[in-house]
């Protein structure tokens, strides 16, 4: 199906790739981060399950239902019916053809599903919020990845008409949700707030029973303030009030929701004792940015909060190609546990090449800022390939050996 204000998915290469070959695929990410919209304008029919006349037809009769489609069928909000799946197995196991289902709906309830029938049938492709990159419809986003780990060093250069520090705050406090990124401020703000009581009294309810949603919206808020940062489990029980185990399992089921992702720590035995704690990111810079109570003159003011979401933002625009490359590459954090080095990101590829990346809300860089990267390359050695300090400046400049200052618009301008 068409759509005229469709703007284009970092996915959309590789899904229209994976519907030449493989029967089913189920688009997986937040909630309202665009799965049903791009799904849409490749189906040629569709079972809206949110609807209860089409769930109850599909309830009574899957098999006969499905078959009565005209692929590319897409079977939308699947869990409302979760024997949906189980239909999609047998018409995959029983036809044949490339790219018959699009399946959509709530992230990872099919954990919750008895025994999930759709492993090897259903292949699952992550979505995310907009990115810049989207919104400004930049080819080279997605070759950033590639950049990085390219063996040619950036050449010295400045970014013309690059963001200045005020604009990148602008756009993180804006987010990437699709229906919130053009609203006002008090519209969007309350958007967030609609979406977090859906979140905390409804979608953890298809993983798991929660007995305190305010608890859970307490540690949603706890993980914000926190975000880009190594919060204790015990600092977020006392936070949310809620004990420790308990505070466990809803980070697990907040996880699966995309509300937040915990980066692990990574080290091998040559870097010595390091930090196994691992980071922690509300997925959506400007969600993180709500919750904390942050407005894009506080930040301005706040040097610490200002760091945190300027960081959230970078994770969320690598996020979607740190998922979607091939072959794949893995995010971890870095502090050893001294406290002495730490490294924002480091970029781990399948072949075990190494780029370390720090990000500073700053205008300008000196290799001083490059310190810890430089440190890790030492001890790297070969499998070193750079270490890029992504700052708000406008310009591309050595720092070092295999060490980069970098605007961090250049991760979607090139």
């Amino acid at each position: 199906m068409a759509d005229r204000g469709y703007i284009p998915r970092s996915v959309d290469l590789i899904l229209d790739a994976l519907t030449q070959e493989l029967p089913a695929i189920m688009l997986t990410g937040p909630r309202a981060c665009g799965k049903t919209t791009t799904a849409l304008r490749r189906a040629s029919s569709s079972l809206r399950l949110d609807r209860p006349e089409q769930a109850a037809s599909f309830r009574s009769a899957p098999d006969a239902v499905l078959a009565a489609q005209t692929p590319p069928v897409l079977i939308d909000e699947w869990q409302v019916v979760p024997e949906s799946l189980a239909a999609v197995k047998r018409a995959v196991d029983e036809g044949s053809g490339a790219g018959r289902f699009l399946v959509t709906g709530s992230v990872r309830s099919r954990l919750s599903v008895d025994g999930w029938p759709a492993t090897g049938r259903i292949v699952p492709l992550p979505m995310y919020g907009l990115t810049q990159g989207e919104l400004e419809q930049s080819p080279a986003a997605a070759s950033a990845l590639d950049r990085l780990f390219g063996q040619d060093d950036p050449p010295t250069a400045t970014l013309p008409d690059a963001p200045d520090l005020v604009d990148y705050v602008g756009l993180a406090v804006r987010g990437g949700f699709p229906d919130a990124v053009g609203l006002s401020v008090l519209a969007r703000a309350a958007w967030y707030e609609g979406y977090v009581e859906q979140l905390v009294h409804h979608d953890v309810n298809e993983l798991d029973t929660v007995r305190s949603p305010a608890a859970m919206a307490a540690l949603v808020r706890a993980v914000a303030l926190n975000t880009a940062g190594l919060p204790s489990i015990s600092a977020l029980a006392e936070f949310s009030h809620l004990d420790q185990r308990t505070v466990k399992s809803y980070l697990d089921l907040l996880e699966e929701l995309r509300m937040v992702e915990r980066l692990p720590a990574w080290g091998v035995n040559r870097l010595g004792r390091l930090v196994k704690t691992p980071k922690y990111h509300v997925v959506d810079a400007g969600m993180a940015a709500h919750l904390a109570g942050d407005d894009q003159a506080g930040l301005l003011r706040s040097g610490d909060r200002l760091g945190r979401i300027i960081d959230t933002f970078v994770m969320a625009q690598l996020r979607p190609w740190l998922r979607l490359r091939t072959p794949p590459v893995t995010a971890y954090h870095l502090r050893d546990s001294n406290g002495q080095h730490e490294v924002d990101l480091v970029l781990e590829a399948v072949s075990g090449q190494i780029v370390g990346v720090e990000v500073k809300a700053a205008n300008t860089v000196t290799a001083h800022d490059a310190r810890h990267l430089a440190w890790l390359r030492d001890r790297l050695g070969s499998t070193f390939v750079r270490g890029v300090v992504l700052h708000t400046g406008t310009t591309t400049f050595p720092l070092g050996p295999q060490l980069t200052a970098m605007p961090i618009a250049a991760l979607w301008r090139g």
